[in-house]
C-alpha cells in the first residue's frame, strides 16, 4: 500500500512539473514573439484623437494636422502576361501602378517619428521609425 502511494504522489510531481514547464514554455514563446514583430500600430493618437486604419486623408490631416514630411510614389500593380502573339512579335507590358503616400510625423522630443501609409487615398499601416532627440 506504501508503494502505491508512493508512486501515486511521483505522478502527481511530474504532473505538476510538466504542466509548469508547458505554462513557462508558453510565456517564454510569447516573449520572444513581442519582440520579433516589427512596430506597427493600429492607431495614432493625435490631439486628443485617434487616427485609424481605414480612415481617409482628410479625416487623418483634420485629426492630426500637417505631416512634417509627405513621399509619394508608384507602386506596381500585379504584372499581366500577354500570351499567343504571333512569332517575331514584341510585346510591351504596360504595368499600372498604384499611388502610395507616406506621411511622417514627429511627436516631440523622445517620441518616434511615426510613419502612415495611405493607398487608394484609404490609412493602410502605421510604422513607427527612429526616436526623436
Amino acid at each position: 500500500m506504501a508503494q502505491n502511494i508512493g508512486n501515486a504522489q511521483m505522478y502527481w510531481l511530474q504532473e505538476v512539473s510538466m504542466r509548469s514547464r508547458n505554462k513557462l514554455a508558453g510565456m517564454i514563446a510569447l516573449v520572444f514573439a513581442a519582440f520579433a514583430l516589427p512596430a506597427h500600430a493600429e492607431y495614432l493618437r493625435c490631439k486628443g484623437d485617434l487616427a485609424e486604419i481605414g480612415d481617409g486623408k482628410a479625416s487623418v490631416l483634420q485629426k492630426c494636422g500637417e505631416p512634417v514630411y509627405k513621399d509619394t510614389y508608384c507602386k506596381a500593380s500585379q504584372v499581366v502576361s500577354n500570351t499567343g502573339n504571333a512569332p517575331g512579335s514584341t510585346t510591351v507590358n504596360v504595368l499600372p501602378c498604384e499611388q502610395v503616400d507616406e506621411w511622417t510625423y514627429n511627436p516631440g522630443p523622445g517620441q518616434f517619428l511615426t510613419i502612415l501609409r495611405f493607398e487608394r487615398g484609404e490609412l493602410r499601416s502605421i510604422k513607427y521609425g527612429d526616436r526623436v532627440k
